[in-house]
């Protein structure tokens, strides 16, 4: 299933880059499955577990993406405004279904979550790039008692985790958002556009990052994550270049391809000890000052970090971590090679 969903992913990426409110306070949201598919099951405790908060879900339309609504997913016993992250999906994940399982967990764990849509096709990526701006905008003005823009996180993934850093550019330096709290998780990232070297200069001091790539990914060559990681202005011990690969337990293949996290195609440990898991100890660190959140989160290569769990005696493979990051194959394995024409920071390419 896996390698279907990437197939199809692809296939609407390279089509493109050829080219009030609504309240629902006690939805009936679609779950995540409570049991995972492999052989390892969800963390019952520490970070990556589930919280106990229920999800709520309020809507209202895009302001620019006409038909599609704006999905702010958060606790329903919230009483006061809450840290928030702005998710931005990749090219032709425009439902919340496709990766519902991170909105969830998320929300579960205390904290809010807006999913913004974007078209697939016939737009360019500067108006995608607006229609997530804009939303990610009217949430924050329009749901003051749901969102504290004190504490923000910009996360994306694929086309998506590309935009996040002008999009968190936009909310941290223009905005001034997350003036007690600023992360960036990006994954998987395709070309980041808008974004010069001087906006990556002027990133907040304050502001932490985790990029993520995945070994068997054939879409999005790792040297544009490599690029903004190395340019971006945030200290070596406040970011981290992360490494996913592949495992095989009692005949259960935990893949690292293009579309990890994904609920709809595969759900499994590596979702949670991956990604939810690293997630859920930036936003303690970022948000809260844990300095156990940063073990985990920013570790450099620790223990805490890299551990991943076992099965029968036999682990998962263990995160790679680094401050220096290099491209592992060649550019030619990918389908977007970051020395494309159409990468705005084709220069940058190692």
């Amino acid at each position: 299933m896996k390698a279907i969903a990437q197939a199809f992913c692809a296939l609407l990426i390279l089509t493109a880059c050829s080219e009030d409110a609504i309240e629902d306070p006690l939805p009936t949201l679609p779950s995540a499955e409570n049991e995972l598919q492999g052989p390892i099951a969800k963390p019952l405790d520490g970070y990556g577990s589930d919280g106990t908060y229920t999800v709520a879900k309020t809507t209202f339309e895009s302001p620019i993406y006409e038909g599609k609504n704006v999905e702010i997913f958060y606790p329903q016993e919230a009483t006061e405004a809450l840290p928030t992250i702005f998710y931005s999906h990749p090219y032709g994940g425009e439902e919340s279904e496709y990766n519902i399982g991170l909105y969830e967990f998320i929300a579960k764990k205390g904290y809010a979550v807006v999913f913004a849509p974007y078209p697939t096709t016939g737009v360019s990526v500067d108006e995608r790039y607006e229609t997530l701006w804009e939303s990610f905008k009217k949430a924050a003005t329009d749901y003051p008692d749901i969102i504290d823009t004190e504490k923000v996180g910009f996360m994306g993934h694929s086309f998506g985790g590309g935009a996040s850093f002008s999009l968190a550019y936009k909310g941290f330096v223009e905005e001034g958002w997350g003036e007690n709290g600023r992360f960036i998780f990006a994954m998987a990232q395709w070309f980041s556009y808008q974004l010069s070297d001087t906006q990556l200069d002027n990133f907040p001091s304050n502001t932490k990052l985790i990029t993520q790539v995945y070994d068997d990914d054939v879409t999005n060559d790792h040297r544009m994550a490599i690029d903004i990681f190395k340019n971006i202005n945030i200290a070596d011990a406040e970011k981290d270049f992360i490494l996913i690969k592949s495992s095989v337990l009692n005949d259960y293949t935990y893949s690292a391809e293009h579309n990890l996290p994904n609920t709809k195609s595969a759900y499994d440990a590596y979702d949670y000890y991956g990604i939810y898991r690293l997630l859920d100890a930036m936003i303690d660190y970022s948000f809260n000052g844990n300095l156990e959140g940063k073990k985990v989160a920013l570790g450099n290569g620790s223990l805490e970090q890299i551990s991943m769990p076992s099965y029968d005696g036999q682990a998962l493979e263990p995160l790679v971590v680094t401050d220096d990051p290099t491209p592992n194959y060649p550019q030619s394995k990918y389908l977007f090679k970051c020395a494309s024409l159409k990468n705005p920071r084709s220069a940058h390419c190692e």
